[in-house]
């Protein structure tokens, strides 16, 4: 097998234009005819030849590396997250590097920058989730920051550049679908509320039984921790408390879970008896029994904005020195919140 590498004089040589030219093309500069630039792509292609990241990096003063600082990948959307960055970053043949923080409530943020900055990064995506304090923490290591970062789910701030899902909005949509079931008790199971997307979601709950005219009543809610476990527990907790209760928004779909398979042991049917809306449509939500209404959340969409907003910074940062691209859920109908 040959894996002799094509180099950019036997480009030049086959499109019978000089190392130059073919170097303008590579690297996208205008100065380029349009039938020049489509001949010399094809002889690009038609060879395979792969520029020098090297080269290409001391032309342009970049090193195509992108650092990203995450934690709880373990959980769908941190990982679905990552997903997005990495397909993103190879589309736009950037490499990148990263550091998972084993605790996201408790770290040195300027050791993290550092040690991330220490791969000559040309920016920074901060995919953490912001739980506790920990957007105070990062925030104070901003001054010192010598290249451009985005924050991902994180609360949008003045001088900030995000990407989020609006967590509130899947809050009201699931509420909004559960009273227009015909619902009158409909009770709710929380994500832990240090993590701001939690919080945002049981505010769009709070905010859409406020405004049908009810009663919010705070032993209508049980707090999670996004495992099926918790939901188990928070269910039954919900049914014991209020066997009234015709329906259930849950926080995260993994929770759901749980919560279905309790609520069918102390003998409610599923829509039945109790209506159930999830959060996140994970690949295995259809495959529930029954299938689960949920609001999808498109985390990878978020993680790959992230990246285009990056870049955008890396070529004219005044153009982004405070913005927030907020991307909308969408709420996914199945057979736990319909008939009965």
């Amino acid at each position: 097998m040959n894996f002799k590498r094509v180099t950019i004089k036997e480009v030049a040589a086959a499109a019978g234009v000089s190392t130059q030219t073919v170097s303008r093309v590579v690297n996208g500069r205008p100065d380029v005819a349009s039938d020049t630039r489509e001949h010399v792509q094809q002889v690009i292609d038609d060879l395979g030849y792969q520029p020098s990241k090297i080269a290409r990096s001391l032309i342009r003063g970049r090193s195509y590396s992108l650092g990203v600082v995450s934690s709880s990948i373990g959980l769908y959307g941190p990982s679905l997250l990552l997903q997005g960055i990495q397909e993103a970053a190879v589309e736009e043949d950037y490499s990148l590097m990263l550091n998972i923080l084993p605790n996201a409530e408790v770290f040195d943020a300027n050791q993290v920058l550092r040690e991330i900055l220490s791969y000559h990064v040309d920016g920074i995506l901060w995919a953490v989730p912001e739980i506790g304090q920990n957007r105070d923490l990062i925030q104070q290591a901003l001054p010192n920051l010598t290249v451009p970062i985005v924050f991902l789910n994180t609360q949008p701030r003045p001088n900030l550049v995000t990407a989020v899902i609006d967590n509130k909005h899947g809050g009201r949509i699931a509420t909004q679908h559960l009273i227009a079931q015909g619902r009158q008790n409909i009770g709710l199971i929380t994500g832990p509320m240090n993590w701001w997307e939690a919080r945002q979601r049981e505010q769009g709950w709070r905010e859409e039984v406020a405004a049908n005219g009810r009663l919010v009543d705070e032993s209508f809610i049980a707090n999670g921790d996004w495992t099926p476990s918790s939901g188990e527990r928070c269910i039954r907790m919900l049914l014991e408390w209020h066997p009234e209760m015709d329906a259930v928004f849950i926080c995260n779909d993994q929770m759901a879970l749980g919560a279905m398979k309790v609520a069918r042991q102390m003998g409610r049917q599923i829509p039945q008896d109790l209506a159930i809306v999830g959060f996140d449509d994970i690949p295995e939500s259809p495959y529930f029994s029954p299938s689960l209404t949920t609001v999808r959340q498109d985390v990878a969409e978020m993680g790959r904005q992230g990246v285009k907003q990056l870049l955008t910074l890396l070529d004219d940062e005044e153009n982004l020195e405070s913005s927030s691209v907020v991307l909308p859920p969408k709420l996914i109908v199945r057979e736990s919140s319909v008939g009965g």
